[in-house]
């Protein structure tokens, strides 16, 4: 055939130039001078509609302009490779499945364009015209073009209904495009379409005959590209149409042309002619919908999803279907804007027209809507491929056996791998920066979510800021980048999201990630399956090759602060070494007046609870004590670490009845508990939670009696005497006259230790310890009363009784 004349080879000549106007755009499809000159020399000829003259298959067009809206697709386990293989393959495997997909739309269609035999006759006459010869064309580069011309023909006319001449700014999407040689290929068949558009609509030719004779031409091109050339010709014609109605009044060679064409006559009628105008609109802007759609399908990536798959093999049965509907609506469209050019705007005013074209874009809408959702279904499924192929990226760069030369390769695994954006802001300066700043360096991921308390968010900032004070000191070589993990769900994230995520990271010191959607969800799945992120922060780290060193230092950070550098595990198990149980362990770095009065060997009752009645006895009966035994004591209420709002107001009763020195700041009573639960944490992590070392059995009872009611800790200088419970403490106190014959022998310390030991062995207080888990619980579950995200829990308690716990839940 003719169309075969075209030269694949010269495809890949580059574009001179750009195309960055709407005559500009016209003109690049403008090669051959036939396709204009045709118009003009028929333009006084008497058209008839091809439905006028023709009473049979496309008299359909008018049998129910209501035509319901039902699923067309029905064979969703298909496998075909026509829609881009070999001819053969193509023509046989649509042949087998495409008649049932045309009996599908018919029903979808109830009583529309065609009868359901005429549809089967229909679809398999188009297959036989169908016979590719193998070369591929891409076809987005014109598509882009294409789109270009129809988007400012369609809102031009608008803008001419609405009484305005004013251009529509529409950016241009094909201005590095390098088709020129394609466009040099493919005008003389791209013309011949335009013609055969236009001829046969001034003829009255039968629009399914039309449609035939345009498939005919197209016979060696696949289903993609016969849409997109199909496509180029009817924007051609009605580019051209438009173009001379915008230019006309101002240029003279237009004014001209456009007499030939009556535009003035139509131009002066907007009004009457604005329901034609709306659904050459609407129809057109389907067409183009539904275009997108089959090339979108040509261009998916076989890499991730193949013709045999479910989702795209369903939709390849539909293709040859909606190609040929889309092209038969061109047909109609050029026979519209044909009449109006050849009969003037009293053919326009009938209404009978504007129904036609409504009931095609009806039935091209649910073509559309049906290819968008299997469309959705294939990068549904890609995003599936993709997700596992990164995880298991992830998988073997976090592998202990694989050596990296720096850092960057795991960090762009994590964060953001392509070089289009720079995706971290940088706290200090508030400018975005690229990854590289971090190249070799030790890098602290700081991962959490938005649940973020201000408690934590200060503390850690007062330690980042210390450790840049001194920024030559070794504890100084390192940076954090934190990593916000949000519910991917609901993409774009709301606003309510947004706002709380900026301005959390409008108040952090160091590198952040600039939008929490650059956290894809395999590196989300590998951070909660290998790191155990939950709900509460946590800080790896990486050392300068990417190595992960700790899988969370937040504890580290916690306890020792920047000290901790490198924040390995290694570093962590020889600080522990260094550790003994003392009150400098407990209050290291939050309360410099308690540091001061360990340092003149002062006796310190540390002590807590939520008892205020409890609270005024124990105050009242370690004075007496102290009155009576003439030491030096003073006495300190940390709080608890829960009941917050509780604890203010016990806090507020102490200093009202001066019971004691209290902490004022919440946040000091949070950084007590939390470094006291690191402590904990810290040895679970390294395996030693069962350690039998007096710091940790002392550790893990004050966190027991936390839970248990009220506590204290007396200590003289940094040397602990008694960590006792409530139960214990106030009473070995109340004893203090049995007990004080032995103060002069053994000294103060030794005697009330002494007697308190025979009391908690008496009264044994039960120890409790509670441990966030994920098993056999909801995911997440909010609280009724403040809404946050709650922390789960399992618990571990005893009561030293061999009958087991009376109402015990376990």
């Amino acid at each position: 055939m003719e169309q075969q004349k075209t030269n694949p080879g010269a495809l890949q000549s580059p574009m001179s130039g750009s195309i960055n106007t709407p005559s500009g755009a016209a003109q690049a499809l403008l090669q051959s001078p036939g396709v204009a000159q045709s118009l003009i020399n028929n333009s006084g000829t008497t058209a008839y509609h091809p439905l006028h003259k023709n009473p049979g298959v496309g008299q359909q067009l008018m049998t129910n302009p209501g035509a319901g809206s039902q699923p067309y697709i029905s064979n969703p386990g298909a496998n075909h490779q026509g829609y881009m293989s070999k001819p053969s393959t193509a023509s046989q495997a649509l042949m087998k499945a495409s008649p049932n997909a045309s009996q599908a739309l018919i029903r979808a269609d109830r009583g529309g364009m065609l009868s359901m035999s005429d549809d089967n006759v229909m679809l398999k006459q188009i297959l036989s015209t169908h016979a590719p010869d193998g070369r591929e064309v891409d076809v987005r580069p014109l598509l882009y073009l294409v789109e270009d011309i129809l988007n400012r023909a369609t809102h031009h006319v608008d803008f001419l209904v609405k009484g305005t001449t004013a251009q529509l700014e529409i950016e241009e999407r094909a201005q590095q495009a390098n088709f020129i040689a394609m466009i040099e290929a493919l005008t003389y068949t791209i013309d011949r379409i335009a013609i055969e558009l236009s001829y046969k609509a001034l003829g009255g030719s039968d629009a399914h005959a039309t449609t035939t004779a345009i498939f005919n031409l197209l016979t060696s091109y696949t289903w993609d590209a016969k849409l997109v050339l199909a496509l180029s010709a009817f924007a051609l014609n009605y580019g051209e149409f438009w173009l001379l109605a915008q230019i006309y009044s101002t240029n003279q060679l237009a004014k001209s042309m456009a007499i030939l064409k009556q535009l003035p006559s139509i131009l002066e009628h907007t009004a009457p002619l604005k329901p034609r105008f709306d659904a050459l609109n609407n129809l057109i802007r389907t067409m183009m919908d539904v275009t997108r759609c089959v090339v979108e399908m040509k261009e998916l990536p076989s890499m991730y999803i193949s013709q045999d798959s479910p989702a795209l093999a369903t939709a390849i049965t539909h293709i040859p279907t909606a190609v040929y509907w889309t092209i038969r609506a061109m047909v109609a469209c050029a026979a519209q804007i044909t009449s109006l050019t050849s009969m003037g705007h009293e053919y326009g005013i009938s209404t009978t027209e504007s129904w036609e074209l409504s009931t095609l874009a009806h039935k091209l809408k649910n073509i559309h809507e049906h290819l968008r959702q299997q469309l959705n279904y294939c990068y549904q499924y890609i995003e599936e491929r993709k997700d596992v192929e990164t995880f298991q990226m992830l998988l073997n760069l976090f592998d202990p056996n694989v050596l990296h030369i720096d850092n960057m390769r795991v960090l762009k695994a994590l964060i953001y791998a392509r070089d289009d954006r720079l995706p971290l802001l940088d706290g200090a300066t508030k400018r975005q920066v690229g990854l590289d700043v971090l190249r070799r360096k030790n890098v602290l991921l700081l991962i959490s979510s938005l649940e973020f308390s201000s408690d934590e968010l200060a503390i850690l900032e007062q330690i980042y800021n210390d450790s840049r004070v001194h920024a030559t000191r070794l504890e100084s070589q390192y940076e954090v980048v934190w990593i916000p993990i949000v519910d991917r769900s609901v993409v774009p994230l709301p606003e309510e999201m947004m706002t709380k995520f900026e301005n959390l990271r409008s108040t952090m010191p160091w590198y952040s990630v600039v939008d929490p959607l650059l956290i894809e969800k395999p590196v989300i799945r590998f951070i909660k399956e290998f790191w155990h992120f939950r709900t509460k922060p946590i800080l790896v780290v990486l050392d300068p090759q990417g190595k992960v060193v700790s899988p969370n230092a937040i504890h580290m950070m916690w306890i020792w602060g920047s000290t901790a550098f490198p924040f390995t595990s290694l570093r962590e198990e020889a600080l522990w070494r260094e550790e003994t149980w003392r009150l400098d362990l407990l209050v290291d770095g939050i309360d410099p007046m308690i540091l001061n009065w360990i340092k003149e060997g002062k006796y310190i009752f540390l002590y807590g609870g939520d008892d205020i009645e409890w609270v005024r006895r124990f105050a009242a009966q370690a004075r007496s004590v102290a009155s009576a035994a003439r030491i030096s004591l003073e006495m300190v209420y940390v709080g608890k670490s829960s009941k917050r709002e509780k604890i203010k107001k016990v806090t507020a009763t102490i200093n009202l009845e001066k019971l004691s020195y209290a902490w004022q700041d919440q946040a000091m009573v949070w950084f007590f508990w939390t470094r006291l639960e690191s402590m904990l944490f810290s040895k679970i992590q390294l395996g030693r939670a069962d350690d039998q070392d007096p710091m940790m059995l002392e550790i893990k009872k004050l966190l027991s009696y936390d839970r248990e009611g009220g506590w204290a800790v007396l200590s003289r200088g940094s040397n602990v005497v008694v960590n006792g419970h409530s139960t214990t403490v106030l009473p070995a106190l109340s004893g203090y006259e049995e007990w004080k014959v032995n103060v002069p022998e053994k000294g103060f310390d030794l005697a009330f230790k002494e007697y308190h030991d025979k009391l908690h062995d008496v009264a044994h207080p039960c120890c409790r310890f509670e441990f966030p888990i994920t098993t056999r619980i909801p995911d997440r579950m909010r609280c009724p009363e403040c809404r946050r995200v709650m922390e789960k829990y399992t618990t571990f308690i005893c009561c030293h009784d061999e009958q087991g716990i009376p109402g015990s839940l376990f």
